[in-house]
């Protein structure tokens, strides 16, 4: 008889947006006219841009002719959007072609990159943390310390005093929306040398970055590319969340310790396993992700930013105003809040839901630092946000 991986039966029975999504689907089963605006999983709702469309709809001739037809693609990606990642997203940061992954998404990739790791790897998460670090390290039976991120320290975490294999770190955070400093960051990057650690780095919300003073990427910090990986999505940039493209960067610096102590490059066992387990983005998706850098592509996919942006200014007014101590919004999609009088996280998720029909993220989701905080996303219609904002007011 086959024996299953026992580490998966410490995972919660469903993952957060499943759970989510398992509750709005009883509650609209019993209340069939409920009109709910949903809030809670991080989904866009803007169409693709133009210049991206284009560009698609090209890809789709060039695969109904024999002579531009593409099949399997490159394991790392195809050249024209490696290079215009690289002259791009890095100009001047040293990155090469060779040292970026193409694949279909951050959440795969930030999964999937445990692959290269021993399962006595200690990891450090902060708590409130993105599921998927977890759940993956979790499925793998690694041992997790928890990185306490609230109010106190900007929702950044402070500098362990142990050491750490290998820690986690998103910024502009999900879920919080806080943003960290180039001085913070920088430590950060000093301790991972110091203390020979491996930086993953997911930066899939660095396009709602505004102020200047916030670093994009942490290649940004001198020394980054001997202990960082990065990993950006084209989901939230470009409101690919359905058509799938992201990357990851993997410098040839980065390495980690075999047993026998000789260290290892990081960046070909990524191409190891990557060409083994993994097929690639689709050429016409990959056609659609380099648009994206065209003049037409940036202008059009940066207003669609200051579009969520906008509606997060507006849901970070209303929280303000009732007392909800927000945190994020203006430099990402999500805000970040207490909920009322002590609530606990789920109960004010069932609150709303039954009594303002707004779906939001309850905090406790994120992890234990979570309780008693929620999460709203600004990806919603602005008029279907503004009329949110209204029936929350309401019910407070």
């Amino acid at each position: 008889m086959a024996t299953v991986n026992e580490h998966f039966l410490s995972l919660g029975q469903r993952y957060l947006f499943s759970e989510i999504a398992a509750r709005v689907a009883a509650y609209s089963a019993a209340h069939p006219k409920a009109d709910l605006i949903r809030m809670g999983i991080g989904d866009v709702t803007q169409p693709l841009a133009p210049a991206v469309i284009a560009a698609m709809h090209q890809a789709v001739e060039d695969c109904a002719r024999a002579e531009t037809f593409h099949g399997y693609g490159p394991e790392h990606g195809y050249g024209f959007l490696r290079k215009a990642i690289v002259e791009n997203d890095y100009a001047g940061l040293g990155i090469e072609e060779d040292e970026i992954f193409v694949s279909d998404g951050a959440k795969s990739d930030t999964g999937n990159i445990g692959d290269l790791l021993a399962e006595d790897n200690l990891i450090g998460i902060t708590d409130p943390v993105y599921p998927v670090y977890a759940d993956t390290n979790l499925m793998h039976g690694r041992r997790i310390h928890y990185i306490r991120c609230d109010e106190s320290n900007g929702f950044t975490g402070d500098i362990p005093q142990e050491r750490l294999d290998v820690v986690y770190l998103c910024y502009p955070n999900n879920p919080t929306g806080a943003v960290i400093s180039r001085e913070k960051l920088t430590k950060w990057v000093e301790y991972a040398r110091a203390n020979d650690t491996l930086l993953f780095y997911d930066s899939a919300y660095e396009a709602f970055i505004r102020d200047p003073e916030i670093p994009h990427s942490v290649y940004e910090i001198p020394g980054a590319k001997e202990c960082a990986i990065e990993f950006r999505s084209f989901s939230k940039t470009a409101g690919f969340t359905g058509v799938r493209c992201g990357y990851t960067v993997v410098p040839k610096g980065v390495s980690a310790r075999s047993r026998d102590g000789q260290r290892v490059g990081l960046n070909a066992l990524w191409e190891r396993r990557q060409s083994c387990k993994f097929n690639g983005a689709s050429y016409i998706s990959q056609r659609g992700a380099e648009a994206v850098y065209s003049p037409e592509g940036k202008a059009q996919t940066r207003a669609c930013i200051d579009g969520y942006l906008g509606t997060a200014a507006i849901i970070r007014e209303v929280f303000q105003q009732a007392g909800l101590h927000p945190v994020g919004g203006d430099n990402a999609p999500y805000i970040w809040a207490r909920t009322p009088d002590g609530m606990d996280s789920w109960a004010f998720f069932d609150f709303l839901l039954d009594k303002a029909g707004v779906v939001i993220t309850p905090g406790c989701g994120f992890g234990s630092a979570g309780e008693g905080w929620f999460r709203a996303t600004a990806f919603a219609d602005r008029s279907r946000t503004i009329e949110a904002m209204q029936r929350i007011k309401d019910v407070l």
